[in-house]
This record gives C-alpha cells, sequence and structure tokens, in this order.
C-alpha cells in the first residue's frame, strides 16, 4: 500500500454577512435601490397611496408616486464571496419612524438617500444615524428631472462632517448602486479601526 500525500480538501469559505440600512425622505428611492442590487426577489411591504393618507404624505416633488413602504424592504447581495450584505430599507414617513429602532439593531452602517429637489427630507436620517454612532454615506439619487449640484454644496447644505462619504448615484443602476454600499461597507470598517485604535490608548 502506497502511502503518497493526502489532498487537503478546501473547505468553501462562510462568508461573513452585515446589515446595511437604506434609509432617506418619501420617495428618494430607498425601495428601487434595494431591487436594483439585491439577488434575491425584494421583500417588499408596499401599500397603495390613498385619500386618507395624503394629508400627510407630503408628495410635492414625486407627484407621481403611487405607493409607499410601510414596514421595510429586504434584499440580499453577495458583493465578494466571503461577503454578504443584507439590505433593509427603511420607510420615510414620519409616522413609522418607530421602526427605526428595530431595524437599526446589529446594523453596521447605513446609506442616507438624498433628493436635491426635497434635500431637507433626508435632514432627519442624518441626524438619527449620527446621535446613534452609526457610521453612514450620503448617496445622491440623480433624478432625470433634478438641477445638478456640486457635491460640496449638498455636502454644506447637510453641514456633512468631512468623513461622511458624499456620491451620487443612480438608484436604478445595479453598478451605481452596489457602488454606494462599498463605500458603506469601506467607511464602516474605517471608523471601527478608528474607535479600536482610540480605545487602546
Amino acid at each position: 500500500m502506497a502511502f503518497g500525500r493526502s489532498e487537503r480538501r478546501t473547505s468553501p469559505v462562510e462568508p461573513v454577512t452585515l446589515k446595511i440600512l437604506v434609509a432617506g425622505g418619501f420617495g428618494v428611492g430607498k425601495t428601487t435601490l434595494v431591487g436594483a442590487v439585491s439577488e434575491i426577489r425584494p421583500l417588499r411591504t408596499e401599500e397603495t397611496l390613498s385619500e386618507a393618507g395624503r394629508p400627510v404624505d407630503d408628495t410635492a416633488g414625486v407627484e407621481a408616486k403611487r405607493t409607499t413602504t410601510v414596514a421595510m424592504d429586504f434584499g440580499r447581495i453577495t458583493v465578494r464571496d466571503d461577503l454578504v450584505l443584507y439590505l433593509f430599507g427603511t420607510p420615510g414617513q414620519d409616522r413609522f419612524w418607530f421602526l427605526w429602532d428595530e431595524l437599526a439593531q446589529g446594523a453596521l452602517g447605513a446609506v442616507v438617500l438624498a433628493d436635491t429637489r426635497r434635500l431637507e427630507d433626508c435632514f432627519s436620517a442624518v441626524d438619527y444615524f449620527e446621535r446613534r454612532g452609526i457610521p453612514f454615506a450620503v448617496a445622491v439619487n440623480v433624478f432625470d428631472d433634478a438641477e445638478r449640484h456640486p457635491a460640496e454644496t449638498v455636502r454644506d447644505a447637510l453641514d456633512l462632517d468631512p468623513e461622511v462619504p458624499l456620491l451620487m448615484c443612480d438608484a436604478r443602476d445595479r453598478a451605481s448602486a452596489k457602488k454606494v454600499l462599498i463605500t458603506v461597507v469601506e467607511h464602516a470598517a474605517r471608523v471601527a479601526g478608528d474607535r479600536r485604535a482610540a480605545a487602546a490608548t
């Protein structure tokens, strides 16, 4: 019986799974972004806008919108063999804010989608993540009929800290949306490294 070198079997890499929130104002494109990148059929909790909700749902600038997220959107994307992102899109209206604390538990980071036609709608999301110390990036969803503004002008309007990433995107485009998510992961990793370094000193 010959004794040769046994072949070493390589077990598949168990991917790291990370939770990312996709937040922003009403009608900014959160459901669209999750749907654009998700490799599974996204879970959506959308309801048709009704006359009863018209007084509380400000549709100025997004008059064509017919549905709204009432709980969350959920999707999944494999960024690399060893990295999978679970995406949770938050509802945009103030009356659903009680869900945010639940959705934010265990989140590595967040995307705050912004629409320059209604920039003030993302202020509350920016404030939310700043107060809770959750790393986030701002992605300006460039709508076809929206006026284009330089990134620094948007940064100043949102009063963002210099280290917060800000980039332009098209939430309908998979490659553009994926770039946003990678930016968030990289930013969150830097923030975590800085916090560990600070704790060690």
